[in-house]
This record gives C-alpha cells, structure tokens and sequence, in this order.
C-alpha cells in the first residue's frame, strides 16, 4: 500500500507594530523623565507651555456675546502643534499631563480641542510629583478634563484681558505709548507709592533708652531701665532721662527684687506654601521672587542624579496649602527616629490652618523624598538649585519635629523706686532647629540670680532715638502684603513683580521698591478713573468670586458681567475727563556732541535719558550714568561707570564701550591685587564691604 506523504504547511508571522500611547506634558525635561518611568509603550512629548491664547493686536473678546473668547495658535507653535496632530493620529491613546493646576487643566483642554479628542473622554492625568510610583499611579486613574478648572482659569484671563486691554490704550493716549495696567500689578503699584507717600510725611519722634550694665561676683549681664515705682515709665527727652538718673546712688547696690523663670516652647514652622518659599528664599537667599520659581521648577521637573536618572526632587511648587500627605508624614517619622531620635519626632506635628482664600488643591511643597537629604543631592545640584533645595528639605523635615525648648528668666533689679530688667534665655532642647534655623539667636544667659541678692551697677547709657519711617517694600514684604490682603494669588506673584519693574513703575534700590515719577503719574490716573481697580477690599472679593468659579458655585460669564458693566463705563468716562498728561523735560546742562544744542533729560520706558532739545530734527541720544571714580583696569584710559542691564541689574563698563569691552559685575575699587596685579573688587557680606582679588584668593578685611 503507498504511503502519502502530508506536506507540512508554512505559517508565515505578520508583525504589526504596536501603536504606541502618547502623554503630552509641558516642558521636554519633564517629558524626558516621565518617558522614562513609562517605558516603551508610551511617546511623551511636550506643548512648550500653552498652545492657544488670546490675539496680542486685539482685545480678542466678543463683549456682546457672552464675553466668547477668540483663541488663536499661537505664533511660533505652528511645528508644535503639527507635529503633536501627527504623533496623536499615530496613538493608540493620548493622555494630556500638563501641570495640576488652572493653568495646566487649560492647556490640557487647548490640546484637546486642537487634537480633536473627546472632552468626556478619560484623557487628563496629574500627579503632585514627577516620582515612578506618584506617575504610574497616575495613569491608573486618568478622569475627564475638569471643566470648573478651565471656566476659572478662562474667567481669569478674560478678566485680565478687558482690564488690561481698556485701561492701557487710555494710558497710551493721555501718557505715552508701552505702558499698560492690570488688576493685581495696579494695586502692587499702589501699595509701594502709599508707603512712599507715608515715608515722605514721617515726622521723627524723640525718644531714649538708658542701656545699663550690672555684674554679681564676675558675672557681667546687660538691663534696660524699665520704669519707676513699679509703673512702666517712658523715656521722651533727655529732661526726663536726668530725672531717672538724678534718683541713682552710684556707691549704692542694686536689689534683686523679682526672680521670673519659665519654660519657653517654640513650635515648628509649617512647611512652604508658594508665596512663602518666595518671602524665605528672598530674605535668607536673596533670591527675586522670578529666580526662586525657575529654580523651584527644574527641582520639579527633574534632576539627573546619576543611577536613578531623571527624578523630581519636590512637589508641584504652586499651592496655598501646608498639608501633607500620611505617607510623606510616615516617610519623615522614619528618617527622624533613625537619624535624630524619638524626641525628635512630632508625634503630633502642626496642622496649618486653612486660610479663607486657600484652594488646597495640592500638599505644601516639600522634598518628594526625605531620603534624599541635601548632602546626598549637592554633587547633582548647581549652586541654586542646592541652596532652595536645602531650605525646601530642611523646612518640611523641621515642620514634624518637636518645638525648641528654651528656659527664660526675667529679673527686676530696684534702687531707690528706679527699675532696671533684665532678660535671658538658654536652649534646653534644640527641638526642630536642630534642622532649621530661622533666625541666628543666641544665648543670652544670666547669673544665678535670687530674690535678695544685691549687684553693681558697672555701666549706666543714656542713648538718644528717633522713630524710623516705615520701611519700603522688598518683594517679600510685598508679597506677603498682597497675599495677607487676598490679592492675586500664588501663580500671580512672580509675574506681576516684574510687571511693574519692566514698565519703569518702580525700580529696585537696596533689594527695596521704589515708585518712579512715571509709576506716580499712571498711578494717580487709575486712582482718578478706576477707583474699584485700586480697592483692596474689591479685589479680594473678586478674587474668591473666581475662586468659586474653580469649585462650581459660580458661573464665570456671571461673575465677568457684573465686573465689566460698571468698569466699562468708567472706561467711557475716563476717555472724556482726562486730560493728556505732559511730563517735562528736564535740563541736563550739557550740550549736544552732534549739534550744540543743549541737551534735556527724558523720561523713557526703561527710565531716564538724555536727548537733543531739537528732537525731531536731531536725534542724539545718551544714557545717563554714573561715574564711580576709578579708570578702567583694561585699556587704563576710559572711566569705570555704572549700568544697568536689561533685568535692572547693575553693572560696572567702560566708558570707552565699544572700544573697550570691560565689564564686571562687581565694583572696581582702583587698586591691583598685591599677589597676582588683577583689578580688586568690592564684595557685599552681611558685616560689611571686603575688598577681594577678581582673580586669586587675595581677601582684606571687611570695613563696616
């Protein structure tokens, strides 16, 4: 029988390639780490930020229609946006990760009107941390674009937009051109030329202290007079410090006649909302508020710190709230037991009250590991992001631990009915200090005084003192006045400070804000026409308005309407009843190099400068500065002047720029360095002024 032989069939495998998923973020070093987390089957790309916005040449916005914004592309996103259709048509999924907050659920809802996705569709991912597991976690549970979110950040801009877009073509025709005006810059503005005003009105009181020195055995300890007779006794003149010092008997002891001891606890601060990492890193670091938010959002973003690669070393930086999560909480308590103690540890750390304004969308920020201490992070870090990251990490690890101890005594030394006090404190217990140090306070310590003992009085001063003005605002002061006021709020700080300084409003002197003659007269305009725009009280209820745009208690054409009617009629009749407003040239004393007339001083958009009194006719200009008396160390024939730069920094150039190219940022002083013959410099410290070598390590001392 034949046998039949079966033909064995060949399958032949078609391999598809598998469609990835596309995550769409913000920026590409947040893409680059997140990538990274997710793995193959994902593609993260990055919009740069908002993909659509309001026309710049308009005011972009259909007043008789229900205040319907006009969105356009905007310009330069065109490759963007093309290249983000492309890959999403390509996706088996697209996820829209942009940041957690107003801003970022608007971009999301932008990208998914552009990429054509279905506004129910579960597209929105966010995370509080840019970690492996807060990530992963995250697309687990992908919602729908949160539409309360986008109608706040909508009603915002619209907002900012008919304000803004009203009130500086006003300015433009009754001041001069490039200047503008908005909600929370007015009142900013506002707020540092009152406090000039109240500066210029001061009128100094006298008054005096007698600052005294006492000593039992070899113990010396310093007192205040205190008052007379038991009752507390001010001192206005010197008639009055006579009569105290007329009571003494400089051969007689002093009575140690009330002995106050106490146990003092200071709590631990709350870790860093937005505006108070801005308040600290600008009074310890000398950060500007813009520094401390980039810094803060590369620590967000990402840092490569070797084997683990790209990980977000804190939490989203935008938040009014100082919860924390149970789990960071667990994390801290871990790492202080085995590295501090249990005595260390809070067992019940402070709870931050919510404030009325405050949204708690998101936890304080705060290290998005404990374990990942400074000292283990400063070799990955540059020389900022190391300083605003120590004081994220070591305020967070300070608000769960327990308070500093301290023990206090008071004394109250008596002669003759005349009252000196006394006052010391030692440490007991270092408590969270241990970690962080908010102020340098030291010991003030005492000898072991009872009531009955008897002390010398070695040393008795009369001082002379006049009440000092209010101080001016520095961007700390400011922002903490603004937030304590409910104006603007945490995203707005940064961006609204640089607002009023790049418009000449105010300038920067000694870190402190100064109002400029073109801040004034813009000022007074506003206050003239616009007195709801400058109304703190207004502003702040405004502010919650919108606030409960974000929570859906309100509707956003509801609230802009009510704003806009009044507003636009204040608009109208500021048109009729302003008068333009001529700012005078000044004399500058100078003729003109090109054609002898002679010059004026002009007030421009970046501040003053001098200018040809026959202008149109000749237009010669020269920007007014200042010669700090030292020859250029370079070409030794040009003199050393100070400029500023483009960010109002100052600076130190030649004379003789461009021929000459010298610059430096620290001052000249004239003088070569004896070791290596480079030009010294001038260095600010907080004891004084050091003169140090622009080269080598040549240091004298600091004169105070």
């Amino acid at each position: 029988m034949p046998t039949t032989q079966t033909k064995k069939k060949t399958t032949v495998k078609k391999t598809t390639k598998r469609r990835k998923k596309l995550v769409i973020v913000e920026s590409p070093s947040k893409a680059k780490t997140i990538e990274k987390y997710l793995g193959s089957t994902y593609k993260v790309m990055a919009s740069l930020g908002h993909i659509r916005d309001l026309p710049r040449s308009s005011m972009g916005i259909d007043v008789e229609n229900n205040y319907e914004p006009h969105y356009i592309s905007i310009r330069g996103k065109g490759p963007v946006i093309k290249e983000l259709k492309k890959e999403a048509k390509k996706a088996s999924h697209v996820y829209l990760a942009a940041d957690p907050d107003r801003e970022g659920e608007a971009i999301a809802w932008h990208l998914s009107y552009l990429l054509g996705l279905d506004p129910k569709g579960k597209n929105r991912v966010v995370f509080n941390e840019i970690t492996k597991d807060a990530v992963k976690n995250a697309f687990k549970n992908p919602r729908e674009i949160d539409m309360n979110l986008v109608d706040a950040q909508q009603a915002r801009r619209v907002l900012d937009r008919l304000v803004g877009y009203s009130i500086s073509p006003l300015l433009w025709a009754k001041i001069k051109k490039g200047l503008s005006a908005g909600r929370v810059q007015s009142i900013a503005l506002n707020l540092i030329i009152q406090r000039e005003k109240e500066i210029r009105n001061f009128e100094p009181e006298e008054y005096w202290t007698i600052d005294s020195q006492f000593k039992k055995g070899r113990s010396k300890f310093d007192a205040d007079f205190w008052g007379v007779d038991g009752k507390k006794k001010d001192l206005p003149n010197e008639k009055a410090v006579q009569e105290v010092l007329s009571k003494i008997d400089s051969k007689k002891k002093f009575d140690v006649t009330d002995v106050a001891r106490k146990e003092r606890k200071r709590t631990a601060p709350l870790p860093f909302t937005t505006s108070t990492m801005q308040q600290v890193a600008n009074n310890s670091l000398k950060f500007r508020t813009q520094k401390t938010m980039m810094v803060a959002q590369q620590l967000y973003e990402g840092i490569n710190i070797g084997r683990s690669g790209s990980v977000g070393l804190i939490t989203y930086m935008r938040t009014d709230s100082t919860r924390i999560s149970n789990v960071a909480k667990h994390e801290a308590a871990l790492f202080l037991h085995e590295n501090y103690g249990a005595e260390y540890a809070a067992s019940k750390p402070r709870q931050g009250k919510l404030s009325e304004n405050a949204q708690d969308a998101h936890e304080a920020i705060r290290p998005s590991s404990v374990e990942r201490t400074p000292e283990k992070m400063a070799k990955y870090l540059d020389k900022d992001q190391l300083k605003l990251y120590t004081l994220i990490w070591s305020r967070f690890v300070a608000s769960q631990m327990t308070p500093a101890v301290y023990d206090t005594m008071r004394v109250s030394l008596t002669q003759n009915g005349i009252e000196y006090r006394a006052r010391g404190s030692k440490l007991k217990f270092p408590g969270f200090t241990a970690i962080y140090k908010e102020t340098t306070n030291k010991d003030n310590i005492l000898p072991d005084l009872e009531v009955g003992d008897q002390v010398d009085m070695v040393k008795n001063q009369p001082n002379q003192h006049f009440t000092l003005p209010p101080a001016r605002y520095t961007e700390a002061t400011l922002i903490r006045t603004l937030e304590e006021n409910g104006v603007g709020r945490p995203s707005t700080y940064a961006p609204t400070l640089n607002t009023i300084q790049k418009r000449y409003y105010v300038k920067l002197a000694a870190r402190k804000f100064e109002p400029t003659e073109l801040g004034e007269i813009v000022n007074t305009m506003i206050e003239e026409c616009f007195p709801d725009i400058l109304n703190v009280d207004f502003t702040a209820q405004l502010e919650d308005q919108l606030d409960s745009i974000e929570d859906g208690k309100e509707q956003w054409i509801r609230v802009i309407d009510e704003f806009y009617q009044p507003f636009s009629k204040e608009v109208q009749n500021a048109e009729v009843k302003l008068d333009k407003v001529k700012i005078k040239d000044e004399p500058a004393g100078i003729d003109c190099e090109v054609c002898g007339a002679p010059m004026v001083i002009k007030l421009g958009r970046y501040g003053k400068f001098y200018a040809c009194s026959r202008f149109p006719d000749c237009r010669n200009t020269k920007a007014i500065v200042k010669e700090i008396g030292v020859t250029c160390p370079d070409c030794k024939q040009g003199q050393i002047i100070e400029r500023k730069s483009k960010r109002n920094r100052t600076f130190y150039g030649c004379s003789r720029y461009p021929d000459c190219e010298f610059v430096s940022w620290d001052k000249p002083v004239g003088r070569d360095c004896p070791k290596c013959k480079h030009f010294l410099i001038e260095k600010k410290t907080k004891k004084g002024l050091q003169v140090k070598c622009s080269n080598c390590d040549y240091t004298e001392a600091i004169q105070k």
